[in-house]
């Protein structure tokens, strides 16, 4: 080839290669092309959406609303919520973006190709699809397209709302709002109801409010432990539903056919122009059933063992599947173990006073000691800043009789369960109260073993408590007696 010959050549070649070069940096150029906004990319009025869609890694889902009545395309006995949908639609009202990039070609690098969710709406007659890409790491936001040829960087990231599923827009029963029972009653594994009073001849503490019913007596409970035990249905975590149609055959797999324990709770709520109504809220609660049935047979071994002096071997921590009911809602739900144990704890035993002294310290006038075959007296002067406490016409030490007080209000229950009567007195304290009709009551505490004692109340064998409460207490007693 002649030199002329080649240097064209080779000039055509560079010139080729130029061109290449300049159409890629302004490729490159063109897809980097990226610039700060604050513009609203879409303003959608959730309220007139009559169709939405959304695929996410957790499967397809798709609603119709009409009239404010939202349906689940696929079963349309689903039970939508129509607040959970129209709050997932305000993502877009308004979607505002960070950043844009115009003309977008390889919207692939923005992980808009095989989106992470695809959104699809009907609003107004005009049909819009959504698709969320990757997440910059740089600029904390998500890559969004809307179908108009650019990338935006949402100022705020829509899959928060769309990372949803099914269990995420159900209509989940209502739990009840009030600040005090009037009477809760159950039924099943207990059988008992609670009434609330506002005053009442059978506690000396001015505030038990809450008693339970009982064919013998009236039990006065403790107040914080009722509320505690409230507390928890109000705040019962309804979110993990096993069917939303109940059938017979679904009740008796999780033993909701006859629940172990059922909760009717009466109370009164008032509406915004502050009309008072009395309302019921009906709880079911059951184990599942075979677990239940090995629990009872685990139980029953325990005891036998326990009875014959052998110990089994210490067994892993028990797993509990439980379940719960509102009233007859066709919508079942799992809940936790915790949640089980403590809706289970609803005896009298469980929500009733553990200390001992059946009175505030305020109420107490005189005080009677048997102790070592002796007796002692101790008396109250004054009250306020000048209360005082004397024995035998002396003024005791604030410490002295603060050490007597708590050591006494220390002496709670380890256990309401009483098998037998217990055996020597190790003190017993007589309480004058300076309430109406100057009532008293006894407190006897008898040695049952090394460990506990048990403490009798008017007579009446009431629980076993820790022997070393009762030891500090004697304690107490013989340092201003002695």
């Amino acid at each position: 080839m002649k030199r002329t010959e080649k240097i064209g050549a080779l000039c055509g070649l560079l010139a080729v290669c130029c061109a290449a070069a300049f159409a890629a940096a302004h490729t490159k150029q063109k897809q980097e092309d990226i610039r700060e906004t604050g513009e609203t990319i879409l303003e959608i009025d959730e309220n007139t959406v009559t169709a939405l869609s959304w695929e996410n890694e957790d499967g397809s889902l798709s609603f119709s609303q009409n009239d404010g009545v939202w349906t689940y395309d696929t079963d349309s006995d689903f039970p939508a919520d129509p607040e959970k949908l129209t709050g997932l639609l305000a993502a877009f009202h308004p979607l505002n973006a960070s950043f844009i990039i115009e003309n977008a070609e390889d919207t692939g690098q923005y992980g808009l190709d095989d989106p992470i969710c695809t959104i699809r709406l009907t609003a107004d007659g005009t049909d819009y699809e959504i698709l969320l890409g990757d997440y910059s790491a740089m600029d904390s936001k998500r890559y969004v397209s809307i179908g108009d040829g650019n990338v935006y960087l949402a100022a705020q990231d829509p899959y928060e709302s769309f990372d949803a599923g099914l269990s995420d827009v159900i209509l989940n029963d209502e739990l009840p709002a009030f600040e005090t029972a009037r009477s809760v009653t159950f039924s099943g594994d207990q059988d008992y109801s609670i009434a609330w009073k506002e005053e009442s001849g059978s506690t000396f503490r001015e505030d038990d409010h809450y008693f339970a019913q009982l064919e013998d007596e009236e039990l006065p409970l403790d107040t914080g432990r009722v509320e505690d035990y409230l507390y928890e249905i109000k705040n019962l975590d309804l979110s993990d539903y096993v069917t939303y149609r109940a059938t017979g055959e679904d009740l008796a797999s999780c033993g909701l056919d006859e629940p172990q324990l059922t909760i009717s709770i009466d109370y009164r709520t008032e509406n915004e122009e502050g009309e008072e109504s009395e309302k019921t809220f009906l709880l079911h609660v059951s184990r599942d059933p075979k677990e239940q049935e090995e629990a009872e047979k685990k139980e029953t071994s325990e005891k036998e063992q326990e009875e014959d002096g052998s110990s089994g071997q210490e067994d892993a921590e028990e797993t509990i599947t439980a379940y719960a009911r509102v009233a007859d809602s066709p919508i079942l739900y799992r809940i936790s173990g915790s949640a089980y144990e403590a809706l289970m704890a609803a005896g009298p035993n469980d929500l009733r006073h553990r200390e001992i002294l059946p009175a505030g310290p305020e109420s107490i006038d005189t005080i009677d000691i048997s102790l070592d075959g002796s007796r002692y007296t101790l008396t109250r002067e004054g009250s306020g800043d000048s209360l005082a406490w004397l024995y035998e016409g002396e003024e005791l030490e604030t410490k002295e009789f603060q050490n007597a007080l708590t050591a006494l209000q220390a002496a709670q229950s380890a256990s309401f369960d009483v098998q037998d009567g217990g055996g020597e007195e190790e003190i017993r304290l007589t309480l004058h109260l300076d309430l109406e009709g100057n009532p008293q009551a006894e407190i006897s505490f008898l040695r049952y073993d090394g460990d506990d004692c048990l403490a009798v109340l008017d007579g009446t064998p009431l629980c076993y408590v820790s022997r070393e409460s009762v030891v500090r207490l004697i304690e107490a007693v013989h340092s201003f007696v002695l």
